[in-house]
């Protein structure tokens, strides 16, 4: 019976002096982060936030339609600039005459084309880029090529 209560006593002491550690780890902790004299007690300034940026989807050649007109008088201009445009892989849905007044070789583009316009104007040397007017179609790019092309 004694060493049940030796063994009990034991324990209950084991006991109470973990609790007594436990609050010196406390103590050390809570004073080794407190802030000091020199240090303020503000919170940290935030990050600054990253500006993000709009993503446009990558434009894929064959899924845009094209359609190229000729307003140059040079028989057979638009037949052959759809031709370059087709070997580079657009879509390209139809060539013709263009009748009008164009000052210069233009792609014209519908809404959220503008990117696969800038597009095949680089892959056909042309810089001039305008909205989609009547009676353009506003699902595809037309290109209206000028005597400044050729």
């Amino acid at each position: 019976m004694l060493s049940v209560i030796a063994v009990a006593m034991a324990g209950v002491a084991f006991i109470a002096t973990q609790d007594d550690d436990s609050e010196r780890k406390l103590e050390t902790v809570s004073e080794a982060t407190s802030p000091t004299e020199t240090e303020t007690s503000e919170a940290p300034a935030p990050l600054p936030e990253k500006k993000s940026k709009k993503l446009t989807p990558a434009v894929r050649r064959g899924d845009t339609p094209v359609e190229v007109y000729n307003n140059s008088g040079i028989s057979g201009l638009a037949g052959q600039t759809a031709g370059e445009a087709s070997v580079k892989g657009w879509q390209v849905v139809g060539s013709d005459n263009w009748v009008g007044t164009i000052p210069a070789p233009t792609i014209y583009y519908g809404p959220r084309l503008e990117g696969a316009a800038k597009l095949l104007g680089k892959d056909l040397g042309i810089s001039r880029m305008r909205p989609a007017v009547d009676p353009m179609r506003p699902d595809r790019l037309t290109v209206i090529l000028t005597a400044d092309y050729a």
